[in-house]
Parts: structure tokens; sequence; C-alpha cells
């Protein structure tokens, strides 16, 4: 089992949106809502995302994902800023796992949301607080 860092974000980012999921239903709105927090600009039906906002999206979605599916809800979608990146971070409250890159699944048997995270995003990490479990992952504000 392989194991991503142990490491919080910057600590100068700050929170620019934050959503609450409670259902794989609720992932629906996730990438829309994210295009305009990203954007300033509302996705209209059957848009498509610029690149870093496209990558983004996926992201968030692959993780929320494995939080809504593994984790105890609520899931916490936060999107952080610094000076030069976006930083995604995906919470949930089971504190009693770790995350695992599953580089030993076979393809197609799922579970390969980290590698995509780690594959195109500038950087990923995890924490725990004293109530969540914290995956995050920055891209390249420009």
């Amino acid at each position: 089992m392989a194991q991503l860092r142990t490491s919080p974000p910057s600590p100068q980012a700050t929170e620019l949106r934050r959503w609450q999921l409670s259902s794989p239903a609720d992932l629906s709105g996730l990438r829309a809502s994210l295009h305009q927090a990203l954007t300033g600009e509302e996705l209209l039906a059957g848009g498509k995302l610029d690149e870093v906002p496209e990558l983004v999206a996926l992201v968030a979605t692959e993780l929320a994902t494995n939080a809504l599916r593994h984790g105890i809800p609520p899931t916490i979608v936060r999107l952080l800023v610094t000076e030069d990146r976006f930083i995604l971070d995906v919470a949930d409250h089971d504190l009693s796992t770790i995350p695992d890159l599953a580089h030993t699944r076979p393809m197609g048997a799922g579970g390969r949301g980290l590698q995509i995270a780690e594959a195109v995003s500038l950087d990923v990490g995890w924490y725990a607080t004293d109530r969540t479990k914290n995956i995050w992952a920055a891209f390249p504000r420009s």
C-alpha cells in the first residue's frame, strides 16, 4: 500500500468557496459551481471548461466520490487560493483510515482518484484535523 505524503496545504492559502456534499447526487452541481468559482463565469449546459478548471473539476469529482463512498459524511470540498495556485481540499470525517494510492488494483477496478490527482496536479498531500481527514491537490493559477 503506497501512501501520500502527510502535509497540509500552504498556510498562506485563503478559502474562496466551500461546498458540503452528503450524497453522490450532490456531485452534479459541483462541476458548474467550481467553474464559476474559478473563472467568475457561469458554465452553460454542455459547455466545456478550460484546462485548469477542467482538471480541478476532475480531481474534485474523483476525491469527493472517494470521500462519499469510503468516508463518513458530510464531505467538505474547499477551493483555496494562494498567489500562484488554486488548492482543492476534500475532507471526510473518517479518521480511522489513511489515503491509499491503490497502485496494486487492476485497471477498471476503481480507486484511481488519488493517482489521477497526482498525475494532473502540481502537488498532492493529506492531513488530519481533530475531526476530518483531508486530501488536497494544487493547480496553477494561470
